[in-house]
């Protein structure tokens, strides 16, 4: 029998050989005497984690695709409030808000990064006095969007609902989203499969 590190003796307790003392290996995982479980384990392990990343994939998707949808519906916003309306509207929805949704609208309308230690909350009240009205109102229908996705499970209606109110086209964004990802899923393959260059190696010259 071959040797592995399990390999133990044991009593036959069966069968012609029954009393008799046998070198056997006590791991049923052992890669030596059971190739094949190790082989299946494999196999669902690698399945498990294409699994995973396809997940991941599509989790990445439809979250840049909400985004995406979220930032059509506020270009599609007219503007018809005066703008201490829209302010004084705009800064008491938003003070509602949690950080990771306030970091959302912060990164939509490009405001900038909050320095070490100041809150989203900050960098948006500063910004919002200076901001248009156009851009107020686009604030404020977005703001109100993504209020009612935090009260309500059933997220994906919240943003149809409103996709479909200011007539914006949710499966053309859907679907230049997967382009783009598939593109640059593609151009990570790609680098990955280009040699990395080879570090020369000078001789000295003999003294």
């Amino acid at each position: 029998m071959k040797t592995c590190r399990y390999v133990a003796e044991a009593i036959v307790t069966e069968g012609s050989e029954k009393g008799e003392l046998r070198k056997v290996c006590a791991n049923p995982e052992c890669p030596l005497h059971h190739p094949k479980k190790q082989q299946q384990r494999t196999q669902s392990d690698a399945a498990f984690k294409a699994q995973q990343e396809k997940q991941r994939r599509e989790e990445a998707v439809a979250q840049a695709t909400g985004l995406r949808v979220l930032k059509a519906i506020g270009e599609a916003v007219p503007v018809r409030l005066m703008k201490r309306d829209l302010l004084f509207a705009v800064g008491r929805l938003t003070s509602l808000l949690d950080e990771r949704r306030l970091a959302v609208l912060i990164r939509q309308h490009g405001i900038g990064k909050p320095k070490d230690g100041d809150a989203p909350a900050k960098l948006l009240s500063a910004f919002l006095p200076k901001a248009e009205e156009s851009k107020l109102g686009r604030i404020f229908v977005e703001t109100a969007i993504l209020m009612s996705m935090h009260n309500q499970t059933d997220t994906a209606k919240v943003l149809r609902d409103a996709a479909q109110f200011y007539k914006v086209d949710i499966e053309d964004i859907t679907a230049k989203v997967k382009q783009e990802f598939a593109a640059k899923e593609k151009a990570k393959t790609a680098m990955r499969a280009v040699p990395k260059p080879q570090a020369k190696t000078t001789k000295k010259a003999a003294a």
